[in-house]
């Protein structure tokens, strides 16, 4: 039989422990053979306060022992405090060491990072962490736009119900794509969305507070192939270069000139998913020119080639 034990000592997000239990949970209602155990565990078998207010009972982490499946880490709040407990990491690390795979969810990344467990693979987290992660974990190649990133038995995933897209294709793994397939549509979810997909859409993200920088974005995502270097969109805004650099580091955290390529590889990705148009089709329509410069901008959003991404959308 599947078992997952997901270690916890702090404050927990509820959502970090229910997506995931949620699609083992139905996938096992469906029909998984052998069905998943889920056991939700922490230090001394304290009650788990999650971010909600909500209190979830555990077992005793210090009491489980064997073989397991998968080991599991939910984030939350505490994540930081958590990655400090040395009696939690040595635990974390035992059950590792007995588990066929070992999964983060969000910030949970932090304590397998502690443990040692990201040494020298590929990781990520929730967008808002990942630069944290990278320079505390320097051996940790940490990829923030993926929604989930698989390295050998090790698999991480971004924020929250990102989880949702990991666990389905471990599903897979275990049993089927026919099965992952009706637990997706069972629990209303994307089959699959691919991994390598960003996290934060240029198109979802948050309006800037300063009012030239959304005026400025509307036209990028609007017509991405237009003429939208650095001079003319500042002669769009009205003010100088360096100053429209300035707003755009204060409110996106970026330059002109990377969101508009970030915008234009979004654009490309809509077409490999959606079209079969060549790549030097597609690089000359987003106004990307070369295919090289296409490739280039896939690695730096999406952590993969533009085949690769079109191959991972078709998925499922």
């Amino acid at each position: 039989m599947c078992r997952s034990a997901r270690s916890t000592s702090a404050r927990r997000h509820g959502l970090d422990i229910s997506c995931p239990t949620g699609v083992f949970e139905t996938a096992t209602r469906w029909g998984a053979e052998p069905g998943y155990r889920v056991e939700l565990v922490s230090l001394g078998g304290l009650a788990v306060r999650t971010s909600c207010g909500l209190a979830l009972a555990a077992d005793a982490l210090e009491r489980v022992g064997g073989r397991l499946d998968s080991v599991m880490v939910a984030g939350g709040p505490g994540h930081r405090n958590a990655a400090e407990d040395a009696r939690l990491l040595v635990h974390l690390r035992r059950l590792a060491g007995h588990s066929r795979r070992a999964v983060s969810v969000c910030t949970g990344a932090t304590l397998l990072a502690a443990a040692g467990l990201l040494d020298r693979r590929r990781a990520t987290t929730h967008w808002a962490w990942a630069a944290e992660l990278a320079a505390r974990y320097p051996a940790v190649t940490v990829t923030p736009a993926s929604l989930f990133v698989s390295d050998g038995k090790v698999h991480t995933s971004a924020g929250v119900t990102s989880a949702i897209d990991l666990t389905l294709p471990l599903v897979e793994q275990d049993h089927g794509p026919a099965l992952a397939r009706e637990v997706a549509r069972l629990l209303v979810a994307y089959l699959q969305r691919p991994g390598n997909q960003a996290q934060v859409s240029m198109h979802a993200a948050a309006p800037p507070d300063h009012r030239l920088v959304p005026q400025v974005c509307e036209p990028i995502t609007a017509h991405p192939d237009a003429d939208l270097d650095a001079a003319a969109l500042a002669r769009f805004a009205g003010v100088s270069s360096r100053h429209l650099a300035r707003l755009f580091a204060a409110e996106l955290g970026t330059t002109p000139a990377r969101h508009v390529r970030a915008v234009r590889a979004e654009a490309a990705a809509q077409l490999l998913a959606a079209t079969n148009l060549p790549l030097t089709a597609i690089a000359r329509r987003c106004a990307l020119r070369t295919t090289e410069t296409l490739r280039q901008a896939f690695a730096d959003l999406f952590a993969t080639t533009p085949s690769g991404y079109r191959g991972a959308a078709r998925q499922g």
